[in-house]
């Protein structure tokens, strides 16, 4: 897949993008996903149909939750969070709307990289996802298009591998909605089997 999109085609998958002030910024998320999509899934890439369907995680068994959803569900919780903390404290705790919204877009863009399909189609960890888990892989893609380093932060942190340093703000909003997600996705899934 040799494809490129742009601002416009990334919206119809994350319509937040939108929400970024800073068209440049805008721009580099879109050129971040857009690389991502046409080189991920072990070179082969991924469709708009293929993402769609990829599930929000394959860590906890079968549950009826798409990544797509879950990445638009993240931006909007951050979204709120962002409204609340405004609307109790305003000023005190500052918060930059672009970062937010840019990094919790591009948090989980390495598992683009990460997965992939086995024969029968499946989506399972590929033999990169084997060697650099999702933030690292994400980083490295967002470096190379220039995202700011605070967005950059962001996606280093958003996980367990955030837990050894000291969390920006932007980045501790992010890590409670991802994990609120995930969190009831293991819930869900432990309560398809039983």
């Amino acid at each position: 897949m040799t494809m490129a999109y742009g601002v416009k085609e990334i919206a119809e998958l994350f319509p937040d993008i939108m929400s970024i002030r800073d068209a440049s910024l805008r721009e580099k998320v879109a050129a971040v996903w857009s690389e991502a999509l046409t080189s991920g899934c072990g070179g082969k890439g991924w469709t708009f149909d293929q993402i769609r369907a990829i599930p929000f995680t394959l860590l906890a068994g079968k549950i009826d939750l798409r990544f797509v959803e879950h990445l638009n569900s993240c931006v909007k919780q951050c979204i709120a969070i962002e409204g609340v903390l405004t609307e109790i404290y305003g000023d005190r705790v500052p918060v930059n709307h672009d970062v937010l919204v840019a990094g919790a877009l591009l948090a989980d863009v390495g598992k683009m990289l990460e997965f992939d399909k086995d024969a029968k189609g499946n989506v399972i960890k590929g033999t990169f996802g084997e060697m650099l888990r999702h933030p690292f892989s994400g980083v490295g893609l967002c470096f190379k298009h220039g995202v700011p380093g605070e967005v950059m932060h962001m996606i280093a942190t958003h996980s367990h591998e955030g837990d050894k340093v000291e969390r920006t703000i932007e980045s501790w909003i992010f890590h409670h909605a991802d994990f609120i997600d995930f969190d009831i996705a293991k819930v869900l899934g432990r309560r398809a089997t039983s």
